[in-house]
This record gives C-alpha cells, structure tokens and sequence, in this order.
C-alpha cells in the first residue's frame, strides 16, 4: 500500500545508516512537529501516527514530553495538540539568520514588479521546497503561497531547479525517494531529466502546468559555496504568465540569481 503523501518518514534514511551519533527519539519528536502543516489548527495522536508511520503509543509519549517542554498544547476538549508560540519563534529565529533573504529581497522585488509575477526564494524540506522569502508583481492574480508554504519539489520549478543544480549521484539519490512517493514515478523521472537538459542548455528550468495545471512558472537554482542550498522561481496563473514569456523571464531569474550569489562572494 502506498504511503500517504502527508507522511512525514522523517527516520527513512538515518535508520538505514545505523550511525551511532543518530538519536533516533530526537529525530521522532521533531518528526511530530513537521507533521503539522500549514492550515493544520489541531491534530490528535491518531491523525499524527498516520503522518509520520509511528505507532500510536510512541506518538502519545512524544506529544506528552513535547507539550511538557511547551513546544505543543494540549486541548482536553478535543484531545487534540496545536503548536505552540515558542516553535513559531524558532521558526523566526531561524528566518532571521538567512541572510540571503536580505540580499535576495529588493533583486526580488524588482523582478516581480517588471514582470508583474510573483518571485520566490526556497530551500529544500524532505519531499519539497518551502518558502523563506516571497515578493509579488501587479498581478491580480495570485497564487496563495506564502512564506513557509510547501510546494512539490518534483513537479515544481523550483524544486526541479534545485535538483538540477546538484552533483548526479546525490540528484540521482533524491529523485529516487521522490519517485517512491509518486503514483507514476516514470513521468517524475521524465519531467525532472527535460529539466536537467534544460538547465544545462539555458541556465534555467520550466514548470508548464505540471505543478499545478494552471500556473506556470520558471526556476533556477542558487550556488552557493558551503551554504545551504536555495532556489528562486518566478511563478503566476498561465492566463498572465504565457509560456511564450518564460524564456525571457528565466534569463532575467538567472540574472537575479547571479547576483545574489555575487553579492554573497560565492562568485
């Protein structure tokens, strides 16, 4: 049986290592946190198990020390958990200390307001690309992702441009538990290697109604030396954001991307 798409799976890889330095507990219970999504106001033991393939029982002990330590409360109403403030000032915190976000902010800005799209600047989490900065254009027409949304990493531009930026082996590893997660791994694989060639001839990458079907967007991915990885995408409904435009709005991306990147010294 195939798992849920919501499913967090955080201990896939780190249990297959059997690295003594692993603490597998610490992994479950953070787990539990990344479990709520966006939209998410509560959530019981039950639904919590099914989002991460914990047992039942694990997860009780988990929410319990993890409302004690007050990152989760606890409604006895509902028996329910919702998160609480202080992970959203992690949250915070950790929006805080990317600089990139500062450098990134007005290249970004002044490519939405030329091209009347949305830009966004993303990192990658498990199976997507969350947001950590996003600037919009004109355009009436708006897409409803914010700060801290999660996109698919495997059919989004910028997902796919993240990927195409990495080293085979390692975007050979990704694109496989991508692909376990997908009801039709082959045209993952197929949409994410047109991606890859399209990268390499162009510097950027297209995401035609595959994401959602009526968005298209365009995406590259940032290279920095030693940071984490980022991308950026320039994304709007395909009545405004004609596929005819991409190419010309991809090189502009790439221009932004470039200089973010100059700017950080990684040129």
């Amino acid at each position: 049986m195939r798992k849920r798409e919501t499913q967090v799976n955080l201990l896939e890889d780190q249990d297959a290592t059997d690295d003594p330095r692993f603490v597998t507990a610490l992994a479950r219970g953070l787990g539990v946190m990344r479990a709520f999504k966006r939209g998410d106001r509560m959530l019981g033991n039950q639904e919590l198990a099914e989002r991460t393939g914990l047992a039942k029982s694990t997860i009780s002990r988990l929410t319990y020390t993890l409302s004690k330590l007050g990152y989760l409360e606890y409604s006895s109403s509902s028996g329910q958990y919702s998160l609480s403030a202080s992970v959203l000032a992690l949250g915070f915190s950790a929006l805080g200390s990317l600089a990139i976000r500062d450098v990134a902010r007005p290249l970004m800005q002044e490519l939405a307001d030329q091209v009347g799209a949305s830009v966004a600047l993303g990192t990658p989490d498990q199976r997507t690309m969350i947001y950590v900065e996003e600037c919009r254009g004109s355009s009436p027409l708006r897409l409803g992702i914010e700060i801290g949304s999660h996109i698919k990493m495997a059919t989004s531009s910028m997902g796919r441009a993240y990927l195409a930026g990495l080293d085979e082996p390692v975007r050979a590893r990704i694109v496989d538990q991508l692909c376990a997660h997908e009801a039709d791994p082959d045209a993952i694989r197929s949409g994410i290697a047109i991606a890859v060639t399209e990268f390499a001839e162009k510097g950027f990458v297209r995401s035609i109604g595959e994401w959602k079907q009526e968005v298209n967007s365009v995406g590259v991915p940032i290279l920095l030396h030693g940071s984490r990885p980022f991308a950026l995408n320039c994304g709007g409904s395909s009545l405004s954001l004609k596929t005819d435009d991409l190419d010309e709005i991809g090189m502009r991306l790439l221009n932004v991307a470039r200089r973010i990147a100059r700017i950080l010294g990684a040129d």
